[in-house]
């Protein structure tokens, strides 16, 4: 596939840009735009564009950080200018952090070198003094060698290093050996500042500074050591009897630390603190010691968070810096959970004394608008029956928000991505991107144009440019050519849309057929699952999808289902997870299948199989255990089988708190008696994201109930052992025996 990636590189703030395109197997061209007249022009080479060129970089101006390349990116070159009254020496760091020589340059004379994006050159003495060090950037550049670049100053054991400084520069506070200490800049002195809490829990992290200097902030927390998991390196490679290794894993249930904030105040050389009361943070859900603050501007409070362990009460709280009273800006409650990870985002706004804030309150993801003050919502920013994605720009002077939305036209997927704009007070709502896909944005320096790249699971890539103020097109920049990819025994993926378990909700997926297909066979059908409920798994974007194919190709129909309790379609959708991870939106997936099969009969759902890793080995194996009258086969890989086995964050999250009757009514194991049809367990024996007794707990109940299953540890292998080279063989083999009997 050709012309399918853009990466553009802006010129004067964004008045011009350039970037180089493939065109073909081995060719390629040089694409330059004029933004405001939307002229495109094309060259052979960078140089036939005649780009205005870049401003020289002197090397006197440049940091002399030590690094090696680590990325290679588009072509690019280096005008080197010695200015200097000796010869200087030139050297390439490869990836692997060697020095590979590139000649001279002799004083009063330049060169130019040829390079990539990405690549990092030495440019040194005769004597071995390192006077620059240089990244290749996309567009060529050109390097005055002036004088040797700024030192990075050397790390040392002052307390700079270890705590922080206040903004006037008087005072360095810090933790040491969990006791707070104050350092006197001018005099170097240091004090202990002593609390009623030494010697009982040690102080933690580092301190917080106000603006005005006259305060601070640090967390104070008895240890709450985090349970070990071993794990048994059974072949290492360093020695021949095996390795033990273990490793910090908190579980659901597990208990966590319960820092304490305390506030250190400063008249001259006196000090007071107070131990802020903890009445509106008691039971937090934190895995750290220490809590983030964020001051206001006039030092009059500060802000930090409260996540309720069980997370369905969220508080951000502020803190009065003169008599540490506590009290709520943002309280968010719910009767299931509060998604913390990805849908508490916010902004302040200390100008205005305003907060931007996130939240599911009325059943979507959208924005509000706070007053700090007074901790009363202003107004609603963004509304209506679709999800705000992502936040990708605030622009506080015109008080705009920029961002990701999907599902705001009821004729299109609902997860497609479209850039939108709103102003804070809710007007002004813009959608700036049209085309029937799903969208990435790239603005321009000045942000007054952008590209965006679209394309669906059905369609290239197409790169456009638009005018920011109203998304109005100013030139198509490529449209991917696909035409080889069509000519090879590729498949393009299918979507369909059906409706689920509730006749009225619509569930959206797709099929791929293998290379050669016949409509007139009958070709078992094969899930690839991952119902975790953090996402959505459906590809909306153009891609070779080379596993899905590569399992198609087998004699397989290959499809994707995102069911009820994934992400992105509002909280009630969201909420089917709540407690009941066992779900996995099956009833959706398989009355989307059933419909999908009556209008395509070479869709056997007679011979019905299922895999998936992690979540999806959970939900792979559930599959077999509730609904095997559906699914035959399946290849549960690395699954977190009991949510009381796996990572606190993630299951906590879904499942609640305190640990109750709903994590056993989602075992894989508790209920490994049920199982019915073909499985297929496989894990890797150094998995550290999953602990691998989830799966051998599950292979124990298995044999208890006397039940016939395959079991496959890789050894050597972490998490998603099944991508692995003899794994992945494994589960197309298990798949071609089971569903084809070959």
């Amino acid at each position: 596939m050709y012309r399918d990636q853009v990466q553009p590189q802006w010129l004067d703030h964004g008045k011009a840009l350039w970037y180089r395109v493939q065109t073909g197997p081995d060719t390629h061209e040089y694409v330059s735009v004029e933004v405001a007249a939307g002229e495109r022009k094309t060259a052979k080479s960078l140089a036939d564009l005649e780009l205005p060129p870049p401003s020289p970089v002197k090397t006197s101006t440049l940091k002399l950080t030590q690094r090696r390349t680590r990325r290679t990116g588009a072509e690019s070159g280096l005008k080197l200018v010695n200015k200097l009254a000796e010869d200087v020496t030139l050297a390439w760091i490869n990836p692997q952090g060697e020095r590979v020589p590139y000649g001279s340059i002799a004083a009063g004379q330049e060169r130019e070198q040829h390079t990539f994006a990405g690549h990092v050159w030495q440019i040194g003495k005769a004597s071995g003094a390192l006077v620059a060090v240089v990244e290749a950037e996309a567009t060529p550049q050109t390097i005055e060698v002036d004088g040797e670049g700024m030192a990075v100053a050397a790390e040392d054991d002052s307390p700079r290093q270890r705590g922080d400084r206040s903004p006037d520069g008087k005072w360095d506070a810090f933790v040491q050996d969990g006791l707070v200490v104050l350092r006197n800049v001018e005099t170097k002195q240091t004090r202990q500042l002593k609390t009623e809490l030494d010697g009982r829990s040690p102080y933690r992290g580092r301190v917080t500074w106000s603006p005005d200097s006259q305060a601070f902030v640090v967390s104070n927390a008895p240890e709450v050591p985090p349970r070990k998991v071993a794990i048994v390196d059974s072949s290492p490679a360093s020695q021949l009897q095996p390795l033990l290794k273990e490793v910090n894993y908190r579980k659901p249930g597990d208990p966590l630390p319960n820092p304490m904030l305390v506030l250190f105040r400063l008249d001259g050389e006196q000090q007071t603190h107070q131990v802020l009361s903890a009445d509106l943070f008691p039971n937090p859900f934190r895995e750290s010691y220490s809590i983030d603050v964020t001051w206001a501007a006039d030092s009059r409070e500060f802000y930090f968070d409260y996540n309720q362990r069980g997370h369905q009460l969220y508080r951000v709280l502020a803190a009065d810096s003169q008599n540490g009273s506590v009290r709520a800006v943002v309280e968010e409650q719910s009767p299931t959970f509060i998604e913390y990870t990805r849908k508490t985002w916010r902004r302040w706004l200390p100008k205005s004394g305003e907060l931007l804030w996130m939240s599911e309150r009325d059943g979507w993801c959208h924005l509000w608008l706070y007053d700090v003050k007074t901790g009363k919502v202003k107004n609603q920013v963004t509304q209506g029956a679709w999800p705000l994605r992502e936040i990708l720009h605030v622009d506080e002077e015109r008080r705009t928000v920029w961002f990701l939305a999907s599902g705001l036209r009821a004729d299109e997927d609902p997860y497609h991505l479209h850039l939108c704009r709103a102003s804070f007070d809710g007007s002004d709502f813009r959608q700036l991107t049209a085309a029937d896909g799903t969208h990435r944005i790239e603005f321009s320096p000045d942000r007054e144009h952008f590209v965006a790249t679209w394309s669906r699971v059905d369609h290239p890539p197409v790169h456009e440019l638009r005018r920011s103020q109203d998304g109005s097109l100013v030139c198509i920049l490529e449209q991917a050519d696909a035409t080889d990819l069509y000519a090879s025994e590729w498949t393009i993926p299918e979507r369909f849309v059906a409706k689920g378990r509730d006749g009225q909700t619509d569930i959206y997926g797709i099929i791929i057929k293998p290379a050669n297909f016949d409509a007139a066979k009958k070709y078992p059908v094969v899930e690839e699952i991952y119902a975790g409920p953090h996402g959505a798994s459906v590809p909306k974007e153009f891609h070779r999808l080379p596993r899905q194919h590569a399992m198609a190709d087998l004699g397989f129909i290959i499809v994707q289902i995102d069911g009820m309790g994934t992400n992105h379609r509002g909280k009630g959708f969201h909420d089917v997870c709540w407690k009941n991870l066992a779900d996995a939106g099956f009833p959706d997936r398989i009355a989307w299948m059933k419909a999908a099969a009556t209008e395509r009969p070479w869709m056997d759902l007679s011979r019905v199989g299922i895999y998936g890793g992690s979540a999806g080995g959970q939900n792979a194996m559930r599959a077999l255990l509730d609904h095997h009258d559906f699914y035959h086969v399946a290849v549960a890989d690395c699954g977190c089988h009991d949510n009381r086995m796996d990572k606190i964050w993630w299951n906590e999250q879904w499942m609640g708190w305190p640990i109750d009757e709903s994590y056993a009514k989602s075992s894989n194991v508790v209920d490994a008696h049920k199982l019915k049809g073909k499985l297929l367990l496989i894990v890797g024996e150094l998995d550290e994201n999953v602990d691998p007794a989830s799966t051998t707990q599950v292979v124990a109940a298995l044999q208890r109930a006397g039940k016939e299953f395959d079991y496959m540890p890789i050894i050597g292998a972490g998490h998603g052992a099944a991508e692995t080279p003899y794994g992945s063989r494994l589960r197309r083999e298990f798949l071609v025996r089971h569903l084809l009997g070959e």
